[in-house]
């Protein structure tokens, strides 16, 4: 039975009843915003550090486009991939997700993936990273998931027992540790690496049919990764060596190149698919649902100004323009309401408004006011709606599809609970040499780990992944697998 002392409370001393799973209509969601609990963690989360960004603090970015060269206007009628051929600028900016700003750039960590395309129907963002999957499923587990990546509160320094702890608490981890602690955790540089939209989202053509997508740009460069000591070393001999890198190679004319490509997978096909398609810690097979080409994107042009551009760039996935919606993924869910916050906490209200973040087609909207405000903050025109006056309207047909939701309002998790099927097939896809790193990365990074239990526990989720992978892990920790 819980004490006064140990029973979690929100912010107004009220008793928490589940804090894994976020208020949701059924098991899918989409998320209530009732849930006042998740809301107040999330925004208390989004505003305990200034100024910086809490997660992705280190970041390079660059300028470039997307040329369509694949006609997919049968799947959606978002204008940038209208026609074939079609060029539509965009900003990219690649991070580090841990670290803070002034941390090194060859740390094993997931670097995040963030796109802006500035579209003739408003700005478009896609905010993801170089892996497909994430380590967790549900906004309201992400506030303490962040809190283990950082420092102690008392010695201030990074806390092993914590992020393993967490992890081994939370199975569905597994597939992003194991992406993680491969070759892949440390990639050669910003050019060297893939990206992707992880989330799914939803494309509506212009029939208003949809389907569930996914994105991922695939390195022209192919991709190259560093080993442990030579990242140690750069390191400590040039922390800001994948900054450098991106930047002289654009600046030599060495311009990065992606291919855009999406799996497309039938509306009806959620309900049937062997994993859940909008839990974030799982993939869609390829095999299943193959990769179709979109476009290309290439980077050509380095900021004028780091600040102005690197730094002030916002990104949201619920910065979105006609054809293209979100799913009921839970994470994706909270990040609509989370990223959105955090900029207007840390840049401020008027964050669009900002040349890096400005569409490059007419805004129009009743905001008025606010910090920041550099335009006329809309003269003497009509400042409400609806009004007589000829102010700006809604335009029905740009509503989003909709689509259909059941279930009892209740903090729930997904139905499908295999966390072990993905990182198992991942190991054994890895060579012998491979899958021999991996385990010393692993084995490497448990060992400060004080307390057995939790070691024991995580060794655990491996063996459940693959039984060489977990036995393999406890021999180098010099432990036996638990019963």
């Amino acid at each position: 039975m819980s004490t006064e002392k140990n029973k979690l409370t929100t912010s107004w001393g009220a008793p928490v009843g589940d804090n894994q799973n976020s208020i949701t209509a059924g098991s899918r969601g989409p998320t209530l915003i009732q849930d006042v609990h998740l809301l107040e963690k999330l925004a208390h989360f989004n505003r305990e550090r200034v100024p910086e960004r809490v997660v992705h603090a280190k970041g390079a970015g660059a300028h470039g486009y997307l040329e369509v060269t694949q006609d997919l206007t049968k799947y959606t009628k978002a204008s940038l991939f209208s026609e074939v051929g079609k060029r539509t600028p965009l900003f990219v900016r690649f991070s580090t997700v841990a670290g803070e700003s002034g941390s090194s750039d060859t740390v094993r960590d997931p670097r995040g993936f963030a796109v802006k395309f500035y579209t003739d129907e408003g700005n478009y963002d896609l905010v993801g990273n170089n892996t497909p999957v994430f380590f967790i499923r549900d906004a309201i587990k992400f506030p303490d998931f962040i809190h283990t990546q950082k420092r102690h509160p008392q010695t201030h320094l990074k806390n092993p027992n914590a992020v393993w702890d967490f992890w081994s608490l939370s199975p569905e981890s597994l597939h992003q540790v194991t992406i993680l602690m491969s070759d892949r955790g440390i990639p050669a540089t910003l050019r060297h690496m893939h990206g992707f939209g992880s989330h799914t989202f939803k494309w509506v053509n212009a029939e208003g049919q949809g389907v569930w997508v996914k994105y991922h740009f695939k390195t022209e460069q192919g991709v190259q990764n560093l080993a442990p000591d030579v990242a140690a070393q750069l390191a400590a001999d040039n922390p800001d060596y994948h900054t450098e890198d991106l930047f002289n190679a654009i600046d030599k004319g060495d311009f990065p190149a992606w291919k855009l490509c999406v799996q497309i997978m039938p509306l009806e096909d959620a309900n049937t698919y062997r994993f859940d398609p909008f839990d974030v810690t799982k993939v869609w097979s390829q095999k299943d649902y193959p990769l179709i080409e979109v476009g290309r994107m290439v980077l050509d042009r380095n900021p004028e100004n780091y600040f102005a551009e690197v730094e002030q760039a916002t990104f949201s996935p619920g910065t979105l323009v006609p054809g293209i919606d979100v799913s009921p993924d839970k994470m994706l869910q909270g990040r609509l309401f989370a990223y959105g916050d955090a900029h207007r906490y840390r840049v401020g209200a008027n964050h669009q408004a900002l040349p890096i973040n400005r569409p490059h087609s007419e805004v129009n909207t009743y905001q008025r006011d606010g910090q920041m405000r550099g335009d006329n903050n809309g003269g003497g025109s009509v400042y409400y709606e609806p009004n007589s006056l000829g102010g700006p309207k809604e335009t029905p047909a740009n509503k989003p599809a909709p689509y259909e939701v059941s279930g009892s309002a209740d903090s729930v998790a997904y139905d499908h609970h295999d966390h072990y099927t993905q990182p198992g097939d991942l190991y054994r896809l890895l060579s012998e040499e491979e899958r021999t790193r991996l385990v010393q990365t692993i084995v490497g990074a448990m060992k400060p780990v004080e307390q057995d239990e939790i070691k024991l526990r995580q060794i655990g989720h491996f063996y459940k992944a693959d039984p060489e992978y977990g036995i393999r892990v406890a021999e180098g920790l010099g432990l036996s697998i638990p019963e």
